[in-house]
């Protein structure tokens, strides 16, 4: 029985939208070197990022497939959650929070160094979700479906579920602003 393949094809699929938000992300730093900054298109995507990538998905995740992983799995998921994928989430936020007051700097000062913060910020958050979706999906998602007993993938995919119907109500306004960013 592979009660999480479904769950675990949903993450990787929104890992995939999230990989074209970086792509978009990665145009417009590339503008910001031609001297154009679109501070619409970095509102809309701290947007992006707070409501669906970190708020839904990674949500989806740590309350869910992670916990049940530290609960489960012993040192093994200690190490490969709370000291890898738990950290590179607190970096992605770390990077966003400062995305977004250099954009409030720049909106005020115009000034080359925020507009040197965002860039960076920017592309760091870039690299980091490139990397860490690519080691979720062949690294850690393969040994949750592992090691984790039927019992507790079946339990995983019940929670999943029922988050994924909850989060239905948001999808409209995630198209929309998918839209708006051009992805």
């Amino acid at each position: 029985m592979d009660t999480l393949k479904n769950t675990i094809s949903y993450l990787e699929d929104e890992h995939q939208e999230i990989l074209k938000f970086c792509d978009k992300m990665e145009e417009k730093c590339l503008e910001i070197l031609k001297g154009s900054v679109d501070t619409g298109f970095f509102r809309n995507a701290i947007d992006f990022i707070r409501k669906y990538a970190d708020g839904l998905h990674h949500k989806k995740e740590e309350d869910i497939l992670f916990a049940a992983m530290l609960e489960n799995l012993g040192p093994v998921a200690e190490k490969v959650v709370r000291g890898g994928m738990l950290v590179e989430h607190q970096m992605a936020r770390g990077y966003v929070m400062e995305l977004e007051n250099n954009l409030n700097l720049f909106e005020k000062s115009k000034a080359d160094l925020s507009k040197l913060h965002i860039l960076t910020n920017a592309m760091a958050y870039v690299e980091l979700l490139r990397n860490h979706a690519e080691k979720e999906n062949k690294t850690v998602y393969p040994f949750a479906d592992k090691s984790l007993t039927e019992d507790i993938k079946l339990k995983v995919a019940k929670e999943m579920d029922k988050r994924i119907q909850e989060e239905e109500k948001f999808l409209e306004d995630k198209r929309k602003l998918m839209r708006e960013l051009g992805i």
